[in-house]
């Protein structure tokens, strides 16, 4: 009713008032208009809270749940000013609800440290020598046959850790890369704002935390004090160790989503101290296979006072889907009974998920904390047909273009030549 009665005061005296004076009653107009959404803020229960952030009207680009959209620009208009005023509660409300479900979670017991499972492998089968099938003689490759097994731990718990899987001398190189990339995307966006979703990812919003979507180019390299350039190619590097012919990361993929699998994100995560936790959330809506298996590389060692990432055990199931969705008491008793486990991880260490299933991304204290940088990639099970209903972190040149195959293939050629540039077919991905 104050809304209408402001509106028609306005029309009113659109004959009598300057034009200054105008833009300044017409903003308080929005805001009134949007004042009963802001007081609702301060008493959202998760399902409401759910529900505001996937409204595209209120907060801008959905990215499905809490890996938050990249809020627009704002401009100086009165609507402009009143989105922001809602963004700004409707953050501070998700805050609450996740120290909330902080306190809910610790309430029974403490989460423990997410540990890498002890995995005994079974020894191959009979009749895989001279003669045997290919399938039977892939079960002599021991990368195969521990892949097989950390499949099974993934399939059931959800996510899965794995140690020492990037030498700690690449682990210093590639996050020294990244946050050279990062300095160089401030840059370029600060002088072409349009750029920025092409740099950033879906958590570009957040305070104290970037995504940054990364170039799979050379690079061209940064002049030294002696002034000359260092022209290695970190990233195809790491890649390499990583997903190459002999890499700790191929076998899983490759049982998990086959080498159709599409390369769905490719990015650093860099938070700084006074990064606020995130609401338990999972990546994206709900099915009933697993859309996507996710990394999480630690580029340095993540301590508790660095907001590591906690992942509640075994609730990307259907059940635990519904839980989430229905939110409230249940959802409550359903966080204190989890399972959860805290991903303090060692440089070079890395945790694979399914995407479905429910984690949050902690504060890193702001006087005890550190930067913290992982490197995060992830790649689509071919099975699951149309949207995600999740847009990840990739640069958009290279949605859809490449697959574990195609990696695997173009680091082939860069094992062979290290001069190359392996992912040159497909650009900077800035198009």
């Amino acid at each position: 009713n104050s809304s209408c009665v402001l509106l028609f005061t306005l029309l009113l005296s659109s004959f009598l008032l300057t034009p200054k004076t105008m833009i300044s009653c017409t903003r308080s107009f929005v805001v009134i208009s949007y004042f009963h959404l802001v007081v609702r803020a301060f008493s959202f229960g998760p399902t409401t809270i759910r529900l505001l952030h996937q409204n595209n009207n209120l907060v801008g680009k959905p990215s499905w749940f809490t890996r938050s959209s990249t809020l627009p620009k704002m401009s100086f208009s009165p609507s402009a000013d009143a989105r922001g005023l809602l963004y700004q509660d409707q953050q501070e409300s998700m805050l609450r609800r996740a120290l909330e479900e902080e306190k809910i979670m610790s309430s029974k017991k403490a989460p423990s440290e997410l540990t890498a499972p002890s995995i005994k492998m079974k020894p191959p089968k009979a009749g895989t020598g001279f003669g045997g099938s290919a399938k039977n003689k892939n079960s002599l490759d021991p990368s195969k046959r521990l892949a097989e097994e950390q499949a099974k731990v993934v399939r059931r718990d959800g996510v899965l850790r794995m140690n020492s899987v990037l030498t700690e001398e690449l682990a210093d190189r590639l996050r020294e890369y990244v946050l050279e990339q990062k300095d160089i995307a401030e840059v370029v966006t600060s002088e072409y704002p349009s750029l920025s979703r092409a740099y950033y990812g879906v958590e570009n919003s957040r305070a104290s935390r970037t995504d940054l979507q990364l170039s799979l180019l050379r690079d061209t390299g940064v002049e030294n004090q002696e002034g000359n350039k260092d022209s290695s190619h970190t990233l195809a590097d790491a890649l390499l160790e990583l997903l190459g012919k002999d890499g700790t990361l191929r076998p899983i993929y490759e049982n998990l989503v086959t080498t159709q699998g599409e390369l769905y994100e490719m990015a650093a995560v860099v938070t700084n101290p006074g990064s606020k936790r995130q609401m338990v959330h999972p990546d994206l809506p709900y099915k009933s296979d697993a859309p996507l298996y996710v990394i999480f590389l630690a580029l340095q060692d993540v301590t508790e006072d660095m907001g590591p990432t906690t992942f509640l055990l075994k609730t990307q199931t259907e059940k635990g889907n519904a839980i989430f969705e229905g939110g409230d008491d249940a959802y409550d008793e359903y966080l204190a009974k989890a399972n959860c486990r805290l991903a303090t991880l060692k440089k070079g260490d890395a945790v694979l998920f399914d995407a479905r299933v429910l984690h949050c991304g902690n504060a890193n204290d702001a006087e005890k904390g550190q930067e913290r940088v992982l490197f995060n990639f992830s790649f689509r099970n071919p099975k699951v047909v149309g949207d995600l209903g999740y847009k990840g972190s990739i640069r958009p040149g290279y949605v859809g273009a490449m697959t574990v195959g195609d990696v695997g293939d173009a680091l082939a050629t860069y094992a062979e030549d290290k001069t190359s540039d392996p992912f040159a077919q497909y650009g900077d991905g800035l198009v």
